[in-house]
């Protein structure tokens, strides 16, 4: 019997195994307006990430780099007796998807990528990236959740949930102050984009079909999405409208809509 992983995680519906990884400030949770519809035509792995939910405390520091991230989630399928499986993961998620992708080739059938990006390919910029992570790390250590929850959902970059449903951006919030400090300040040192290796080289690597999902007005990751189509052999992008970054959570219908038709396409 394959021993209890160190990551918790939950199984919903039947079918095709699909591990789904929530981005930065999520849990199990945070990806339902999806999951769930896709339960109906998959078996959805969710998985609490280092720093998040359940995986919030005790665990080793170690735990918290990008590699052994990537290991634990491996462990994860392995309790779940999934050998190869579809990988669906939103921002921090979708680096780690990509992650899984690269380095784990012949466990990944297909991978689903929503505002995703392959990592900082300059060393300096990577650079001034972890120091920015290490004093926001220290902040949220200094200030707290609630401070940080009300800080981080006001960046420019989420300015387009204004149009989310106020029950379901109160959902949103609430899940995120359920977060701890301490878990927060290591998932940003140990796996934020500075601390994370570039994947842009690897890209070529990837043998999965891949979607690249990114939000109509994310220009950003839409821009990202275009990097990342010319670097993966069997990949096709897909711009949702009406949407910013978290795209499944301002548009689910239409994310939901292109996810079942991709995997449709390549099953």
């Amino acid at each position: 019997m394959n021993t209890t992983p160190i990551l918790s995680s939950e199984i919903k519906g039947k079918g095709v195994p699909l591990l789904a990884l929530h981005g930065f400030t999520g849990d199990c949770s945070a990806m339902s307006l999806i999951s769930k519809p896709l339960s109906e035509i998959c078996s959805v792995i969710s998985v609490d990430l280092p720093g998040h939910g359940n995986n919030a405390k005790d665990l080793q520091p170690h735990l918290f780099n990008f590699e052994d991230t990537l290991a634990a989630l491996i462990d994860v399928m392995e309790f779940h007796d999934q050998q190869e499986f579809n990988v669906l993961g939103y921002s921090m998620g979708g680096r780690l998807a990509l992650g899984l992708a690269i380095m784990y080739p012949n466990r990944i059938k297909n991978t689903i990528l929503i505002g995703a990006t392959a990592g900082i390919a300059d060393e300096n910029q990577r650079a001034a990236r972890r120091r920015s992570d290490d004093r926001l790390a220290d902040e949220i250590l200094e200030k707290g959740i609630e401070w940080f929850v009300e800080y981080w959902m006001n960046q420019p970059l989420f300015e387009s949930q204004i149009r989310i449903d106020p029950t379901t951006l109160d959902i949103s919030r609430k899940q995120k102050l359920k977060n701890s400090p301490q878990g927060l300040a290591a998932s940003l040192r140990g796996s934020g984009t500075g601390s994370q290796p570039s994947l842009w080289r690897r890209l070529g690597e990837i043998t999965s079909p891949t979607l690249i999902l990114a939000g109509e007005e994310d220009f950003k990751f839409r821009s990202l999405a275009v990097r990342l189509n010319s670097g993966i052999n069997k990949s096709e992008i897909c711009v949702v409208p009406e949407a910013g970054h978290a795209c499944h959570l301002e548009n689910s219908d239409f994310t939901i809509e292109a996810i079942e038709t991709f995997l449709e396409e390549v099953t």
